[in-house]
This record gives structure tokens, C-alpha cells and sequence, in this order.
């Protein structure tokens, strides 16, 4: 059987799992920190080599170091032998770990979420504290050389763990999180040392003042904790314990790492119920009943001990931390009766929620593009941008306040006005005794108690038109340049302050002809908003209720984020995707482009293929591994092991090498039978943790040997995802995702043809490969 390893003129060609194809246009840079690579291509299919040691994928104009997961099952001998030799007490022993690693998830993220929040209530309530006292003391200039010096600290500390120990934990971590859910295994993004800058990078980056939240962090620590609970043990730290190894694969990874994201939202928001549907609505892209019981028992843990913590700070033994931090913004004693001109004024925030949400993604992907240009040219200069930032927030938020004017104290003897040694509504600022600037309320602040301030009901002559337009502008465009600096940082609490700040505006304009309170319009604006920029529904509507406990406002809380999520959609998509897709990560959607409609399987099929027969030949094998990065080979029987030329089944590059590691060679082309089943266990094939798993680099093969065969049979899974070669691309893309597949074999419709016509992977269904192919198709045309 002829085979043709794709190489020409010393250059490896990639396998499409680890390549996508471009039109023959240089890369450009990539935001997430790859160097830049002036690489050009002189055909779809060929790609200059770089690195040797690295994998690379080429998406449109970005490169990332990429591999895919194996989410699908593989059904080789070794596997059936391996199930069938299962006794009851091990299938027990599986079940129970998954529910043991579904508590101790909730467990850790539980507790990573309460230290959060007492570690960012405390440094920041000093750091505010101290810039209170000399303001008191009519010390401005100290005050403030105080407060920007210790922002600038904070900063400083945050940015260099993200800029020197690990940089995939600059930004929010839920794209990357979407991305692995989607079966993208990019580079360290849950890796320990990632684990670590996220947890103490974003409580140093929220301290430090920057318009950042810590929730889309915990969603990333959380997942974090689960992948290192999955990794199946570490002989390194000798966990050798035989039940770890049964999660030695991607598949109870995948839910161990959803159960996490979950985790990650009921400890940021304490909203279990809101948790479980984030992860299904928008982390998960593969979901069952099953996943669905561990996920709310996961969320369901975390509440518990979040609750336990809370009344343990209660009573005063945790600092600063009382009321503030684990974020509860309770409007329930607002009365939520509303009228018809209410209704309108829900849709117009709606709208306003659509166009400004829009804006906002569009401006997050411009600043993010240039950032990557700043970024690239070292650690230094990333700290310099994070040093700039902070500069910037100190000066607005200490600078802005001197703009509004001091405002009475409201005569209510149950407030303290104004606020002296706590967080509160009136802040004193530069004011007299006797009056607040409300200003000041809200930029001297934790990001949480501003909000506290916004959703706060029966004050609503608190703050001035003027001073929610200003602080509004303010945080609206920090929100945007403070995202893509190398700290860890959320978007959820900049755009929930931001709408807050413009539902509150729009309650005054409307207070002489609404019958709502102006705390409920900034908890209606912040929903508008959340639509306008992630695009969620359901999840969102969950957890802004259970942040507020107030259920009589579901309807308009459903109302305002349908109406904000169409409208923004017939502009741009959510902010997740556009930055799943600005790092160059080949997810995959849940639908088909309309244009695939257009072609079927075999058209995107590209290039000879490289497969094995089912006895090989040692050296062949060694020369496939050596000349080519795919990942996956098909096997091919022919006589006289069978009638005809026929398909056996996919054999993975891992399992290639275990097996030649092995050197379970012989000097005839027989089947090897029960040998093999006897020397190896399915364990041996097990996908390792974050080790690096065997090398090519180190088999030890001699030249002897390489004219030896070896039986491919046992390790082939020899029940493949087929598609025929005529099948709608559309259909197949759908087929692809659904099933969380790497491989997808196509195969011929007619008899008297080679066996398979070609192996599609996710990066053949990607846009850029497709309408590099074919120029002509009209991407934009719908049916």
C-alpha cells in the first residue's frame, strides 16, 4: 500500500489536529503573548517548522500552541479486556470517587473564594482607611501619594506573578475555561502554577483598586482545582493510589473541570443554583443528567461553607470582612410594583444595555489588539502597562470626586452619615462635617460595596445626575483598558457597577412617572448590561436574583435581558467568544456555519493520508512519527489478514509510542493474540496528567529492530466516528461537537476504493481553513 508522509523540502507537514490553514498571509501577532512568527505558506497544507519540540496551530492570523482532547471512548481490545475484567467493588470504587472529588471541589473552591474575599476586604479596607484618615486631617496631597502608592504596589506584585511565573492567568480564565469544555487543550491554563497567580494575582489586582472583579478568577480557580484533583495521581509526589488511575482520561476530566467552573460562580456570587446553569449555559459544551446531580451537589457544598464562614465573620473575628465581599445585594425590601411607563423604561434599558454592551466588546476587542503589540516585547513591558493602569484608576478616583459638590446629610438617624472607619453610602471625603460626597461613595470604594451603594433602595436623592454620568463614563472606560493587562480580572463586576450606574441614572429621569425605586432600576440596568456584553440568559436572570433576593423582579429581570441580548446580537458576539476567538483557540460552535451547507465532508479533506497497516513495520512507524505531527492514524487490513482492503480502526500517536516503548516486536507479520494482552494493562495507555507523558526522544530503538513488525490490532479502537464522504460539512461539524470528537474518519460511498478518503479534525471545520479553500464562498450569506 502506497504511503506518503506530506513533507517537502525539509518541511514538516503539521496534521490538521495540530494546524489550520491560511491563504498564504503572513501571522500576525497574538495577544496572549506568542511571539510573534513571520511565517508564509506556499501551500494550504504546508507549514514551515519553528519550533521542533512544540506543537503549533495556525488559526486565521494567530498561533497557539494547541492540542485537542480525547473526550471520545476508545474501544480497542486492551479497553474491552480491561471492562470486562471489572468486578462490582471497582465500579463502586469509580462512582464513589467521583462524588468524593465532586465534595472536596466544593471544598477548596469554597474555601479559595471565602479567603478571596476576606484577603480583598481587608488589604483594600486598610489602604481606604489610611487615605480616609489623612483626608480627615486635610492631608490631600499625602492622601492621595498614599492611596496611588499602595494601588501601585498592589499592582506591581499582581503583574509580576502573571508576568514571570504564569501568564495564562492574566485576563478572566473563562475563555480558556470554554475553550478546554469545548475539547481544547491549550497550553497551562490549568496548571498548578496557574492555580497559585490566580488565586493571590486577584486579590492583589482587586486591592489594588483596578476596575476588575474576582468572579471570572474563581471560575477559572475552580477549574483549576478540578484538573489537578483529575490528573489520575503523580508518581512525582508518589499518589500512586490504583483508584486515582481511573481518571486517567479526558472524559471524567471534562466533568470533573465543569463541576469546578459551577464551583468557581456559586463561591464568586453565592448563587449555586445560578453556578449550575453558567456551566451549562455557557463553560459546557457536552452536558448529561449525570453531570447535572455532581454539578448542583458541587454548588450546593460551596454554599455550604460559604455560610458557615459567614457566620463565623460575623461576629467581628474576621477583620474588616463583615457585610462586604461575598457579594449579597439585597433590594427585597423595595417594593416592586410597576406600571406601563415602568415597562418602557425596562425596554429602553434594554436597549441602552444592547448598544453600550456592544460597544464595549467591540472596544475590549481593539484595546486587546493593541495591548498584545505592548505585551510581546517582555515581562517589563507588561508591568509598565499594569503600573500605567493603576496610575490612571488612582488619578480618576481620587481626582473625580473633587468635581461633584458636598451634599447634605439625609436626616434618617439609622444611617451614619457621613461614614467614618467602614464602607458605606457617605463618604466624607474633602466634605464639612454634616455633609457626604457622593462621588466620593462610590470610587472610594471596594467595587462591591459601589455596587452596594447603587442597588441601595429608598435613597434616591443619594447621588446627583451629574455624579452617576461622571462615574459612569469613568468606569466604563476603565472597565475596557484595565481588561488585557497581565492581572487576573474579571468582567462581571466592571459591567454590573457600570449598569448599575446607568439604571440607577435613568430611575431618576423617570422617578416623577415610575413606580420604582431607583435601587431596583441600577439592579435592572447592571442585567441590561451583563445581556449587552455575555450574551446569557437564563444563568444570569439566576444569579442576579440570588444576588438580590428578590424574586417579584423576575419578570422584569427576564424582560430587560432578552431584549438587551437581541438587540447587541445584531451587532457583534458576546464578549467570551470574541476572545476565545482573538487567541486563536479553534472552538467549536454549537451550529453550523450557513455556508457549510454548501459542501460535504470530502471537500475540506486535504492532502495524502498517512496510515498504518494493521502489522506495520517498526521503522515505518518510527519514520511517521518522526517526519509528521499527526496524532491520529488510520489502520488498513489487507490480505491476507482480510478478504479486502479494509478499515480497522484509528491507533493515537500516544499509544503508538507506549507500544513501541515496549518493543513487543516479532520477525514474522503474525498477530501477536493474547501476548499482547497479557504484557500491557489499558492503564499503561492511560492519557498522563500535566506530565509530559513518553517522547519520541525516548524510545531506544535500534537499526535491527526497525525491520521487525509489531501488531497494531490490540491499540487500534476499532469502532471510529464514520462519516461518508457525501455527508453535508454542516451536518458532520454538528455530529463533531455533539459527540466531542478529535477523529472523524471520512469514507467513501462506492465499493472498489481505498478504505478511508481522509480524517477531519476540529481545525477543518474552522472558517479560516474552509474559505481558504474555497475564496469564493460567501461567509455573511444566510439561508
Amino acid at each position: 500500500m502506497e504511503r506518503e508522509n506530506r513533507a517537502n523540502n525539509g518541511e514538516d507537514e503539521r496534521d490538521v489536529e495540530s494546524e489550520g490553514l491560511l491563504d498564504g498571509k503572513e501571522i500576525e501577532r497574538n495577544w496572549s503573548g506568542i511571539s510573534e512568527k513571520n511565517m508564509t505558506f506556499r501551500e494550504p497544507l504546508l507549514v514551515k517548522r519553528v519550533n521542533t519540540t512544540s506543537q503549533i496551530a495556525i488559526v486565521g492570523s494567530n498561533v497557539c500552541p494547541i492540542e485537542s482532547l480525547d473526550y471520545e471512548i476508545v474501544e480497542n481490545e486492551l479497553f474491552k479486556q480491561d471492562w470486562r475484567s471489572r468486578k462490582k467493588i471497582q465500579i463502586f470504587q469509580y462512582i464513589l470517587l467521583k462524588w468524593a472529588f465532586a465534595l472536596i471541589i466544593g471544598l477548596g473552591t469554597g474555601l479559595v473564594g471565602f479567603f478571596n474575599n476576606i484577603a480583598v476586604e481587608n488589604i483594600a479596607g486598610y489602604k481606604l482607611l489610611l487615605a480616609t484618615d489623612l483626608m480627615s486631617k486635610d492631608r490631600y496631597f499625602a492622601a492621595f501619594a498614599a492611596f496611588a502608592g499602595c494601588n501601585v504596589v498592589l499592582a506591581i506584585a499582581a503583574g509580576a506573578l502573571c508576568a514571570f511565573i504564569a501568564p495564562a492567568a492574566a485576563g478572566s480564565g473563562i475563555p480558556e475555561v470554554k475553550a478546554y469544555l469545548n475539547g481544547i487543550d491549550a497550553y497551562s491554563i490549568l496548571a498548578p502554577s496557574t492555580l497559585f497567580v490566580k488565586i493571590f494575582g486577584s486579590i492583589l489586582g482587586v486591592s489594588a483598586g483596578f476596575v476588575v472583579g474576582k468572579e471570572g478568577p474563581m471560575v477559572h480557580t475552580g477549574a483549576c482545582i478540578a484538573s489537578i484533583l483529575g490528573q489520575g495521581g503523580s508518581r512525582r509526589y508518589h499518589l500512586t493510589w490504583k483508584w486515582l488511575r481511573y481518571f486517567k482520561n479526558d472524559r471524567d476530566r471534562r466533568d470533573l473541570i465543569t463541576c469546578g467552573a459551577a464551583a468557581g460562580v456559586a463561591a464568586a456570587f453565592r448563587a449555586p443554583v445560578g453556578g449550575v446553569l453558567f456551566a451549562l449555559e455557557e463553560a459546557a459544551s457536552w452536558w448529561r443528567s449525570a453531570l447535572l446531580w455532581r454539578t448542583f451537589f458541587t454548588t450546593a457544598v460551596v454554599a455550604i461553607v460559604l455560610r458557615a464562614f459567614i457566620e463565623y465573620c460575623s461576629t467581628g473575628n474576621c477583620g474588616l470582612f463583615g457585610q462586604g465581599g461575598l457579594i449579597m445585594y439585597d433590594v427585597s425590601s423595595a417594593q416592586a410594583s410597576y406600571s406601563g411607563a415602568d415597562i418602557l423604561a425596562v425596554i429602553l434599558l434594554g436597549v441602552i444595555g444592547g448598544i453600550l454592551g456592544s460597544l464595549y466588546n467591540f472596544l475590549i476587542d481593539k484595546v486587546l489588539r493593541i495591548y498584545s503589540i505592548i505585551n510581546e516585547r517582555g515581562a517589563s513591558f507588561k508591568i509598565l502597562l499594569v503600573i500605567s493602569i493603576s496610575l490612571l484608576t488612582s488619578c480618576c478616583a481620587f481626582g473625580l470626586p473633587w468635581l461633584a459638590q458636598c451634599q447634605a446629610c439625609p436626616t434618617d438617624s439609622s444611617v451614619s452619615c457621613p461614614t467614618v472607619g467602614e464602607s458605606g453610602n457617605y463618604e466624607s471625603f474633602q466634605c464639612a462635617s454634616g455633609y457626604y460626597n457622593d462621588l466620593a461613595s462610590l470610587f472610594l470604594n471596594t467595587n462591591d460595596d459601589a455596587i452596594r451603594n447603587l442597588f441601595s433602595t429608598s435613597t434616591k436623592k443619594e447621588f446627583n445626575i451629574s455624579s452617576l454620568l461622571i462615574f459612569f463614563v469613568a468606569i466604563y472606560f476603565l472597565g475596557i483598558i484595565t481588561y488585557g493587562i497581565a492581572i487576573p480580572s474579571g468582567l462581571f463586576i466592571p459591567v454590573i457597577l457600570a449598569g448599575a450606574c446607568y439604571g440607577r441614572l435613568v430611575g431618576r429621569l423617570f422617578e416623577s412617572v415610575s413606580e420604582l425605586d431607583t435601587g431596583l432600576y441600577a439592579l435592572l440596568g447592571a442585567a441590561s448590561f451583563l445581556g449587552g456584553t455575555m450574551r446569557m440568559t437564563v444563568s444570569l436572570c439566576v444569579i442576579l436574583l440570588e444576588l438580590t433576593n428578590d424574586l417579584l423582579l423576575l419578570p422584569l429581570v427576564m424582560l430587560v435581558l432578552l431584549v438587551s441580548k437581541t438587540v447587541a446580537d445584531s451587532f457583534n458576539k458576546g464578549v467570551y467568544d470574541q476572545i476565545v476567538k482573538l487567541k486563536g483557540l479553534p472552538y467549536m460552535e454549537a451550529h453550523a456555519e450557513p455556508y457549510m451547507r454548501q459542501l460535504v465532508a470530502r471537500d475540506v479533506v486535504t492532502g495524502p493520508i498517512v496510515m498504518f497497516s494493521g502489522i506495520e513495520k517498526v521503522g515505518t512507524i518510527l519514520h511517521a512519527l518522526r517526519t509528521t505531527g499527526h496524532n491520529g492514524f488510520p489502520v488498513i487490513d489487507e490480505p491476507p489478514f482480510s478478504e479486502s482492503a479494509e478499515l480497522c480502526g484509528i491507533v493515537l500517536r500516544s499509544h503508538l509510542l507506549v507500544l513501541l516503548k515496549g518493543k513487543n516486536f516479532s520477525r514474522e507479520r503474525v498477530i501477536s493474540g493474547e501476548e499482547v494482552l497479557q504484557k500491557y494493562a489499558a492503564f499503561d495507555f492511560a492519557k498522563p496528567g500535566s506530565g509530559k507523558g513518553i517522547k519520541l526522544e525516548d524510545l531506544d530503538i535500534d537499526d535491527e529492530e526497525m525491520d521487525l513488525y509489531i501488531d497494531l490490532h490490540p491499540v487500534t479502537n476499532a469502532s471510529p466516528y464514520t462519516v461518508v464522504e457525501t455527508m453535508s460539512l454542516a451536518k458532520a461539524a454538528i455530529l463533531f461537537r455533539q459527540l466531542g470528537l478529535r477523529h472523524m474518519c471520512v469514507v467513501p460511498k462506492s465499493q472498489g476504493r481505498p478504505p478511508i478518503v481522509g480524517i477531519l479534525t476540529r481545525h477543518d471545520f474552522m472558517p479560516e481553513h474552509i474559505l481558504g479553500l474555497y475564496p469564493h464562498i460567501k461567509p455573511h450569506k444566510r439561508f
